[in-house]
């Protein structure tokens, strides 16, 4: 692929940075990639939509195996604070987890390989709703995906803490396990003068939130590493009116299956307490869940040696991180792994002001092509 044609791809960037949208709403950036697909040569393509998802086989020359490249589409509900004169032209929506680049990257990667076809069938997919509800687990249960299921997996995911020219991973756990956490709370509302005439959710939420804090500082063996947050607390209306409802949103991430189990026990025996202790009525609603990112040990080692003497980066072994990711669901069916690229840039993920350092897009494409050129021989 030629140097001018690599930087293209930035432009490509830009446009779907412009049209960021919602899990399973991404019908302007559907119809973007497959306008762009369609100006591909097609002797050796062909195309099948899941939803608002894509995906799209590369017809080896001899076909014996299908090694496949993800990338995700969702933008965040999140207002941009970027100084980009391609800001997003969406109110409230931001592509501020670095989905336009992963995007970006894997058509340059197809767009290589529908001009120049390998002996493997080469399967690429682009996956909605990564950021929630999760678009992986489903996909990957359709019988468009079945298919054409390849026999190894490969994605990336931008790494604002690293240098441009760098990637890292690890061979084994790379991102952990995810719960989604609503608990809703329901009492008596009453006049501030009244209160024993109330059931104030203020006070239950309170020490709701305090004992959900000591789950992993006494529950959790300290080697195990596991977080437990609340992000968001909606509680009452008006100074002087005792709420009689609330609603406490949190998230659960683990390193470790059993543990996000006994969190999730731990949780649902606090919160029956509260019921009982304040007399009031709770549910718990554990919304999406993400299964852990599990690289494969010896294609992931592999890889990361091949980078590192051929693929003209820096490779770094990285630390397990606590993010959540649904391409663990593809990695537990079939054997790959996903990898930090480095887009060095101040703002972490899901940052309003995020600007990834967009030379990283030709550098992966060149890195993958080479790479899926070395495994599809």
């Amino acid at each position: 692929m030629s140097t001018s044609n690599l930087h293209s791809m930035i432009e490509v960037r830009r446009h779907l940075h412009q049209i960021p949208e919602l899990g399973f709403q991404e019908w302007k950036t559907q119809r973007y990639l497959l306008d762009f697909i369609a100006r591909l040569p097609q002797d050796y393509l062909e195309v099948k939509t899941w939803r608002t998802g894509i995906l799209v086989r590369v017809q080896g020359t001899v076909g014996k195996r299908t090694l496949g490249w993800r990338a995700d589409m969702d933008g965040l509900p999140l207002t941009e604070e970027t100084s980009y004169d391609f800001s997003s032209r969406h109110p409230g929506q931001m592509h501020a987890c670095g989905h336009d680049m992963h995007m970006a990257i894997g058509l340059g990667i197809l767009s290589h390989f529908a001009n120049n076809p390998v002996k493997d069938h080469l399967l690429f997919i682009f996956q909605p709703a990564e950021e929630g509800p999760g678009g992986a687990e489903p996909m990957l249960a359709t019988d468009e995906f079945t298919r054409w299921k390849p026999d190894q997996l490969f994605g990336l995911h931008i790494g604002p803490d690293y240098p441009v020219g760098t990637i890292a991973t690890r061979p084994g756990i790379l991102f952990a396990n995810t719960s989604e956490l609503f608990i809703d709370l329901v009492g008596t509302s009453g006049h501030a003068s009244l209160p024993h005439r109330a059931n104030d959710m203020v006070i239950t939420a309170s020490q709701l939130a305090m004992q959900l804090q000591t789950i992993v500082s006494r529950n959790i063996d300290p080697l195990d590493s596991a977080i437990l947050t609340l992000g968001k607390v909606t509680i009452g209306t008006k100074q002087n009116i005792i709420p009689g409802s609330a609603r406490l949103e949190g998230t659960i991430r683990t390193l470790s299956i059993d543990v996000m189990d006994k969190i999730k026990e731990r949780v649902s025996s606090l919160v029956h307490g509260i019921e009982i202790g304040f007399q009031c009525k709770a549910s718990i609603d554990w919304g999406a869940n993400y299964c852990q990112v599990t690289n494969n040990e010896a294609l992931t080692r592999s890889f990361m040696d091949w980078a590192g003497s051929k693929g003209n980066v820096e490779v770094i072994e990285c630390r397990e991180a606590m993010a959540g990711e649904d391409f663990g669901y593809f990695l537990k069916e079939i054997p790959g792994f996903m990898f930090w690229l480095g887009v060095d840039t101040p703002y972490g993920l899901h940052h309003p002001q995020l600007e990834p350092d967009e030379e990283a897009i030709p550098i992966a494409i060149r890195l993958m092509i080479k790479y899926l050129e070395t495994q599809a021989q």
